[in-house]
This record gives structure tokens, sequence and C-alpha cells, in this order.
């Protein structure tokens, strides 16, 4: 039986949910400061002049992407026993393409940097998670893979060739015309876009997210010798 709003809130542990959006206002303010550098470093000072190279997550906060898809996930798992894993966005960062050198290149480095940066803090959370000696059990343990499996959500999610995600960046730089002019008409719905595709293929998302996670989860254990 589905579970009440009161039911919900008393079922879930309110300090993993304070555990998670931590993670996730940490993850992805790197995320997106790691897209501002590169676009700085490709000539492009918009990301700067605007105030958004700066560790401050109140200046990357979008409110759907950030909180309520998030929290979504979460309570949605406690209503249905899914295990979907979290995933979530932020604020995108502004930027000048025709400031960007190397063209659709350098924007789609810039756009994967946000989901590297993502993949990498999910390997040192492991990493550091095993050198603690991986209990599950401490405080500690339960941050650290928090923080695994919330970036690896990040990037599994970002790399998606669907407009506004990172990974269409990079589809866009080896596209043909034709398909980037429907990219460019899909991107203008941006966040509304995502959420449709979230309710419709809920499912395949999950199914999809769960399998890039545990096929990332196996690399960084066989290179910890934990496998």
């Amino acid at each position: 039986m589905v579970k009440g709003v009161h039911d919900i809130i008393s079922f879930m542990d309110i300090g993993y949910i304070l555990t998670v959006l931590g993670v996730i206002f940490i993850s992805m303010t790197l995320h997106e400061v790691m897209h501002g550098l590169i676009a700085y470093k490709l000539g492009d000072e918009t990301a700067h002049l605007m105030g958004r190279l700066t560790l401050n997550p109140l200046k990357h906060i979008d409110p759907f992407m950030t909180i309520l898809l998030p929290l979504l996930v979460i309570i949605t798992n406690a209503m249905t026993g899914a295990n979907t894993p979290v995933f979530g966005g932020a604020k995108p960062m502004p930027f000048n393409p025709a400031r960007i050198e190397h063209d659709e290149w350098g924007i789609a480095l810039m756009a994967i940097s946000g989901p590297l940066t993502n993949l990498l803090i999910a390997f040192i959370s492991f990493g550091v998670f095993v050198v603690a000696g991986g209990d599950v059990e401490s405080v500690f343990g339960q941050i650290a893979l928090t923080s695994v499996w919330v970036n690896l959500g990040f990037f599994a999610f970002n790399i998606l060739p669907i407009p506004p995600l990172d990974g269409s960046r990079v589809m866009y730089a080896l596209a043909p015309d034709f398909v980037r002019s429907a990219m460019d008409a899909i991107e203008r719905y941006g966040t509304m876009f995502v959420f449709v595709i979230v309710m419709l293929a809920g499912s395949l998302l999950q199914g999809y997210m769960t399998g890039v996670i545990t096929w990332c989860i196996e690399i960084f254990s066989r290179i910890f010798g934990v496998v």
C-alpha cells in the first residue's frame, strides 16, 4: 500500500536526506565550476564576469534539478521500494559559444568536464572508503558511499546525449546539421524536456543508470583490489 506523506517522512532517515543533499550541493558546485574554468581557459570569461566561478553552492542551485528532482527520486524510492540512483543537475553555467576556442569541440570539452569531475569525485570517494576500512555502518563510511552513488548518478545522467544535458554537447560536435537543428529546438524547452523524460521513461532511465553505475563500481573495485 502506498504510504502517506507523514508515513514517508517517518520512514525516511532525515540524516540520510541531509547527507544526500549535502553531497549534491558540493558535487554539483564542483561540476559547474569545472565547466566555467574550462570555458575560461578556452577564452570565454562569461562565467567569471557573472560571478559563477565560485564554490558558493547558492550560485549554482537550480530549484528543480538540484533539489526537487533528487528529492522526488528519494521519495519515490521510499514509496515504491525501488532503488533508482539519485541524480540531478544545477543551473547551467553561462558561456558565449563565439568566444570558445576550437568551436564545437571546445564546447564539447567544456561540457564533458562536468560529468568527468563527478566521475573523479566518485573514484576518490570509493578509494577513501576502501582505505578507511570499508565500514558501511560508520557515519564516515556512509558519507563516502553516498558520495560514490550520487556522483556516479550525476555522471551517468549528465552524459546522456539529450539537450540540455552535457552529453548533448559532445553529440552536437559530432552530429550533422539536421540533427543539430533538432537538438537546438529541443534545448529551448530545457528543464521541462528533462522532466518529461524522467516521467515517461523512468524505468528505462533507471536501468541505464544502474548499469553505468554498476560498471563503474566494478572498475573501481578492480583498481583498488576489492573484487
